[in-house]
């Protein structure tokens, strides 16, 4: 066979009836070389684009056929997937079943090889059929990825038609659990679509445990190698692995040898590499994000595959009552984004928008952050290339999730909640990123079944991933907090809401975090929200009152040597099925420092400010010699500011900009101050503006001089 020879195309068109029913689009090829000894890495095809659509108010779809290929073209319409049905005006309000369908046109040089369909997340319950067969349905998790194999259904060499039923019914088995959540509940294909081809034995994932050697700063990694023989027959091979310094290109550890395997037929075995080092780590850090990939070549007698993955070398762990991040004692600020709220996108957001809202979170000093729900892919990416800590966690939200319930939590809840933590980890736990797995929010954790459920959580998380942090997000905390199943966690996170949702003043807080770490002494305190919601008829919308409780209850918070991290709530007014704002595709509630389309408020450069580790410039001088005096912050955020920089940037009349200038800053601990100077040599200055910048870039502080 032609080493360049292409064996799949997936195509923008649909069998509709015995004709082709033409649509628009691009086309895509997958390519493999014949060779044995060719590395063969899984060749992933997008099927993002042109697909065909229609709503199912009455459920009949199916019983109508329209999963068959014979179903004619009548009463379908083009969308572009990723897709929801909820930014339409006429279907905001519709949660129900949706149908997708479109053409997969595969040449015959797929057979042998394993083809499989990968769904980044549907919301929330798919049934797929390839051909009119049912291939897979992934029910009631409509947040976590998923895939199936659809080689023994694929007709290679002609069109195979893909078909996708979509429901999303509020549904009292899953999480979240009925109408509970308080976000955008939308429905559809709302992440990407990838066909995955690779040989019939192939490696399905790699789990990377990384951490620093305290006393050498070697990074030491334990690999998990999950092998996939999908043929029917057994498969004796060996694996071989590298690791590259993705910053430098450079080839930082190779195995000394290969290593046997063993797979026998329709199984799934794993490999465990224990121990290998890494001399000298660069480590990961929200100011340093280094990042490495790891690949590993499986070689057979008839078959080799390549598997890569990225991971980061980091320690974040709990001790004498802090949070420790590479061994240094850190207190860390940011603020929570709710996904989904532009109503251009809904759910379904481009990678363009992802990225400006979190760029947009990094100039607002967010390091530290977490969300309600297992997120896209390219949000956890994002966060590992540009500095970000996550929690990323299980939709269990709200004390309405066990609505009904007496001593036990729900056997159907519980095993949906355990189903989710379990995909959400599979995929995401190599991500430096993540620095805890979030198990609730919100759940009243000292209700019986609310706190057996998170206890389950918490002890599935330890078993899956035992280096990593685990809690949730208590609402729970006011009286008593001594009997909360926040007991049991790695660290307590509060969704702290005086003068909103809890009635009271800042000294309350103040009270309340004393009795909190009365109840914990060992554990550092997390605000894990708090703010200021204009979501009720006494609470209205004034961006001012937003920016007199993050001032205060920040200032509170700074007051205390056990509150480790803070996390404003929230980045951006959100969309949601139970928003008191707006109606249809703007439904909302106003609880942001943006709007549904990113427009700052005033309340942004507050936070901008708040959560900066730099307290204070001051400029002494004029143009010819500045003087800057620069100091940290000695309470939240504060942590060592290495290979800062201070950038001067001097503007002419007409806001021209005329001459820029840089100094490099030395290290500054928590608390620490330095001066230093810069020079122009324009001496005709309307203003200059000076930024101290991150290592990433990105700007932590700035003021500006006027004569």
């Amino acid at each position: 066979m032609n080493s360049r020879r292409k064996f799949l195309k997936a195509a923008s068109s649909l069998v509709t009836g015995a004709s082709l029913h033409s649509v628009s689009g691009s086309t895509a090829y997958a390519s493999v070389k014949a060779s044995k000894r060719t590395v063969f890495p899984t060749q992933s095809v997008p099927l993002d684009g042109i697909w065909e659509f229609r709503l199912d108010p009455d459920k009949s779809g199916e019983a109508n056929n329209w999963q068959s290929p014979t179903n004619s073209s009548s009463g379908w319409r083009q969308v572009s997937v990723p897709h929801t049905w909820q930014i339409d005006q006429d279907s905001s309000d519709y949660f129900g079943t949706g149908w997708y369908r479109r053409k997969l046109e595969i040449l015959s040089e797929v057979e042998g090889h394993s083809v499989r369909l990968e769904f980044a997340a549907v919301f929330h319950s798919a049934t797929v059929w390839v051909n009119g067969i049912q291939v897979g349905q992934h029910f009631r998790k409509g947040y976590t990825a998923f895939e199936f194999d659809i080689a023994p259904h694929v007709r290679p060499g002609t069109d195979n038609l893909l078909v996708v039923m979509v429901n999303s019914d509020f549904d009292e088995n899953m999480l979240p659990r009925g109408h509970s959540s308080d976000w955008a509940h939308d429905g559809g294909i709302y992440r990407p679509v990838t066909l995955l081809i690779s040989p019939n034995v192939y490696i399905e994932r790699v789990d990377i445990d990384s951490a620093p050697e305290p006393t050498t700063k070697d990074g030491i990694l334990d690999i998990t190698v999950f092998v996939r023989n999908s043929s029917h027959q057994d498969f004796k091979g060996q694996i071989s692995c590298k690791t590259v310094d993705l910053s430098t290109a450079l080839t930082v550890l190779d195995s000394p040898r290969a290593l046997a395997v063993e797979a026998p037929a329709g199984k799934t075995t794993s490999l465990h590499l224990s121990k290998l080092r890494i001399a000298n780590a660069r480590l990961w850090h929200f100011d340093f994000p280094n990042l490495y990939s790891f690949s590993v070549d499986l070689d057979g007698a008839d078959s080799t595959h390549q598997f890569t993955t990225t991971f980061g070398i980091r320690s974040f762990e709990v001790r004498d009552g802090s949070f420790w991040l590479n061994g240094e004692r850190v207190r860390l600020m940011g603020v929570e984004r709710m996904a989904g709220s532009n109503p251009d996108y809904g759910m379904a957001e481009p990678t363009s928008w992802i990225d400006h809202d979190h760029d947009d979170l990094k100039n607002l000093n967010c390091v530290f952050t977490r969300v309600h729900w297992p997120q896209d892919k390219r949000v956890l990416d994002y966060c590992d290339q540009h500095g970000t800590l996550i929690q990323t966690e299980v939709p269990t939200w709200g004390p309405q999730t066990f609505k009904g319930m007496q001593s036990e939590p729900d056997l159907a809840i519980m095993q949906n909640g355990v189903e989710q933590l379990q995909e959400m980890i599979a995929r995401d736990r190599n991500h430096p990123s993540i620095f805890c797995w979030g198990l609730c929010n919100e759940i009243n954790g000292q209700n019986p079944p609310a706190y057996k459920f998170a206890n389950r959580m918490y002890e599935e998380a330890k078993k899956l991933d035992p280096n990593r942090l685990r809690s949730y997000a208590s609402n729970s905390l006011q009286t008593n907090p001594g009997n909360d199943i926040s007991k049991v966690m790695s660290f307590i996170e509060w969704n702290e809401y005086y003068e909103t949702w809890y009635p009271g003043t800042p000294e309350d807080l103040r009270r309340n975090l004393a009795e909190i770490h009365q109840a914990f002494p060992d554990k550092p305190i997390v605000i894990s929200e708090y703010g200021y919601c204009a979501c009720t008829p006494d609470r209205p919308e004034g961006d001012a009152r937003r920016i007199e409780i993050l001032r205060d209850h920040t200032r509170i918070c700074r007051e205390t040597e056990y509150v480790g991290g803070l996390i404003f709530f929230c980045y951006n007014d959100y969309r949601t099925h139970i928003g008191d704002k707006g109606s249809g595709v703007m439904k909302q509630r106003i609880h942001g420092v943006v709007d549904l389309f990113g427009a700052r408020k005033h309340s942004y450069e507050v936070l901008r400010l708040e959560s900066s580790p730099v307290e204070t410039l001051e400029c002494h001088g004029i143009p010819s010699l500045f003087t800057i005096w620069l100091r940290t912050r000695n309470s939240v955020p504060a942590y060592t500011l290495n290979s800062y920089k201070l950038r001067g940037i001097l503007y002419g009349y007409g806001d021209i900009p005329l001459e820029q200038q840089e100094v490099a800053l030395s290290a500054l601990k928590a608390g620490e101050a330095v001066s230093c100077e810069l020079r122009f040599k324009e001496q005709s200055a309307h203003r200059v503006e000076f930024d101290v910048l991150r290592p990433t870039g990105f700007s932590a502080f700035t003021g500006v001089w006027t004569p």
